[in-house]
């Protein structure tokens, strides 16, 4: 889809370095700009976590603290198409690669920004983390123990997403520039994607609703709910339309349940202790061989392992490659590109910079 696209990434950790992978695997070529010692994520678990999200990329080390590696960055930007950067608003523009510089050697360029805040915010200079953007957009208030206590995510959201709006920005932008000829630049923000998810959120508080959204969907109703099972693990039961519903009640023997889908789900009501008891009655992987032959949106809570076997099984949707070197995971289903299974060592490609091939 991307093919002949060239992307020069100078991002650092996850945002800006998966939404390039995305573009990756849509076919662009992504040229990786490092310092010498490289990005700063390389030495996180062994080296796992950064060829999760640069395979299929090329590295290029500069050193931008002088002349001659702004000089050969210059060179680079002005035969790209896109160019992606996640430092402090202003850091580029110092360094005489901001976008007004790149615009007067290649006014066709998408250049996209990547920051916590924008580039001119009041927080903009201010530094913060994942956790930091999910605690101002109101997300993390979302995700808490029974006390109401913040649960600390084990996923960075806010990368992530924020990385797939940056992808999908950069999409636009292609496309409006074979429209208009003309290029762009990029005001990317991590808490922007968290916010836009809030925005129903948002919506119910303003008018008089209450702070955690919808109730059908907030946990407190049995239709829609996590459940325990006789082991110890967790099942996900999400059955919201009617006809789900119904099937479950039967499937499991108890078709009086099918009036109260909407109950409250808090001990002492009387169908939400008896799901309780039920699902205790059977095992983890009693309940998913049942969620496999009974159509009633029941799901089983996979660990890690377990996701990564049930996504390298092509029966269901072949996500994820499992090879003796480590996992390659499908950035945009089946249909995509893999992009290849290595991600390049610092200054691989050092010949892009004199035209070589």
């Amino acid at each position: 889809m991307l093919n002949g696209v060239v992307v020069l990434d100078f991002s650092h950790y996850l945002p800006g370095p998966f939404a390039s992978w995305r573009l990756a695997q849509l076919g662009a070529e992504v040229i990786k700009i490092e310092p010498p010692s490289g990005d700063r994520l390389r030495p996180f678990a062994g080296g796992k976590l950064f060829a999760s999200y640069n395979t299929g990329k090329k590295s290029v080390a500069l050193d931008l603290k002088t002349d001659g590696g702004r000089e050969q960055a210059r060179r680079l930007a002005a035969r790209a198409d896109v160019l992606i950067e996640s430092f402090r608003p202003g850091v580029m523009a110092r360094l005489g690669l901001g976008y007004n510089d790149i615009c007067r050697i290649n006014e066709r360029i998408i250049y996209c920004s990547i920051s916590g805040f924008g580039q001119q915010s009041d927080r903009s200079l201010l530094g913060s983390h994942d956790v930091n953007y999910m605690a101002l957009s109101g997300v993390l208030a979302q995700l808490v123990d029974k006390s109401g206590r913040p649960v600390h995510p084990k996923v960075t959201f806010a990368d992530f997403i924020g990385g797939m709006a940056a992808a999908e920005r950069i999409l636009a932008a292609l496309f409006a520039r074979e429209r208009t000829g003309k290029g762009a630049h990029l005001d990317v923000s991590l808490v922007d994607g968290l916010t836009a998810m809030m925005a129903g959120h948002f919506a119910i508080e303003h008018g008089g609703g209450p702070k955690n959204g919808l109730m059908e969907l907030a946990g407190e109703v049995v239709c829609y709910q996590l459940y325990e099972t006789k082991d110890g693990r967790y099942m996900s039961l999400a059955a919201l339309e009617p006809h789900f519903w119904r099937q479950f009640c039967e499937a499991v023997g108890r078709p009086e349940w099918t009036e109260a889908q909407w109950a409250p789900a808090r001990p002492g009501e009387a169908v939400y202790d008896g799901l309780v008891a039920l699902f205790r009655e059977k095992t983890f992987s009693e309940w998913s061989a049942f969620a496999e032959t009974v159509d009633a949106c029941l799901a089983p809570v996979l660990e890690t392992d377990e996701a990564k076997q049930l996504f390298a099984d092509d029966r269901l949707r072949h996500l994820v490659r499992l090879q003796p070197d480590g996992v390659w995971a499908a950035a945009h289903g089946p249909d995509g590109q893999w992009g290849g299974g290595v991600s390049p060592q610092v200054n691989e490609h050092a010949y892009l910079l004199v035209g070589e091939e």
